[in-house]
């Protein structure tokens, strides 16, 4: 087994260049540096369930996160959306590209386990509301066997939500914080970086400016994250104090739109996260 993964999420905006990252990837892997890819696929569930008529709608939890509703018409949806159309065109793009990739879900080896929330109450289309039929769920655990089996094989790892639930039955989970589950269990076994790409330059003291980069930000150990935490940035900045915690070496939140995304970011470009109570105060 190496001693050094490097643990990549590509988020699901279609702004985001996977073939750049697939590329990127695909070069690392040649060149010796085992790394694991982490998917969302949010705008192309969006554009599915448009298709199939299967109405979306978000809820909102009480520390003030966002989330997809996901009623089982929606758990469908993403199912088709993620393992059916996003995750085949990265195996293929790595492919492309001259890696050996293996797709996987959460689900597969029991790779993830989650809880799913039975009953919780959130906020839905401006209402506070009880919701009882959401199939999304927290992490609780990962067995990553199947990934260091795989990265041995010099095979590049493609994994994407849904988890495996306590009833052995798919449970949505957000792919950042996977990625940083994923992220903090294979630290246990090897020194670990996580490199969470997204359609900005990183994380911006003023999210409509993009001049506004921040290369170095520390989130508290614990509760909000920041102001500068806005719309989907909020998940990334607490996926990153998850990993950092969970003994993850680095964390950057870098550009995926272009270029060498994951090698610009372990060289320096976009924003390094740290945990306040390890380097001091933000």
């Amino acid at each position: 087994m190496t001693d050094h993964v490097t643990v990549v999420k590509c988020g699901g905006g279609l702004a985001l260049d996977r073939e750049a990252v697939c590329r990127d990837l695909a070069e690392l892997s040649a060149a010796g540096k085992p790394v694991v890819l982490v998917h969302g696929g949010a705008a192309d569930a969006d554009q599915l369930a448009g298709r199939l008529g299967v109405p979306q709608r978000r809820l909102t939890t009480p520390s003030g996160s966002s989330s997809r509703y996901t009623d089982p018409a929606t758990l469908e949806v993403l199912l088709m959306a993620l393992v059916g159309k996003v995750k085949p065109g990265l195996v293929a793009a790595l492919a492309r590209h001259g890696a050996r990739a293996a797709g996987l879900t959460g689900m597969d080896a029991n790779l993830v386990r989650a809880k799913r929330t039975a009953t919780h109450r959130a906020v839905l289309d401006g209402r506070k509301v009880v919701v009882r039929d959401d199939h999304n769920g927290r992490i609780s655990a990962v067995d990553p066997a199947i990934l260091t089996a795989l990265l041995d094989q010099r095979i590049v790892p493609v994994v994407s939500p849904p988890a495996l639930g306590e009833d052995d039955e798919p449970v949505n989970v957000d792919a950042d914080r996977a990625a940083a589950a994923i992220a903090a269990a294979l630290s246990a076994v090897v020194s670990t970086d996580l490199v969470l790409l997204t359609a900005a330059p990183g994380v911006l003291a003023d999210h409509t400016d993009e001049s506004t980069l921040l290369p170095d930000f520390r989130v508290p150990p614990e509760g909000p994250v920041g102001a500068e935490a806005t719309g989907g940035m909020t998940v990334k900045l607490q996926a990153a104090r998850d990993a950092l915690r969970g003994g993850v070496g680095t964390v950057v939140i870098a550009d995926g739109r272009g270029g060498s995304p994951v090698s610009s970011a372990l060289a320096g470009a976009g924003t390094r996260v740290r945990v306040a109570e390890l380097a001091g105060s933000h």
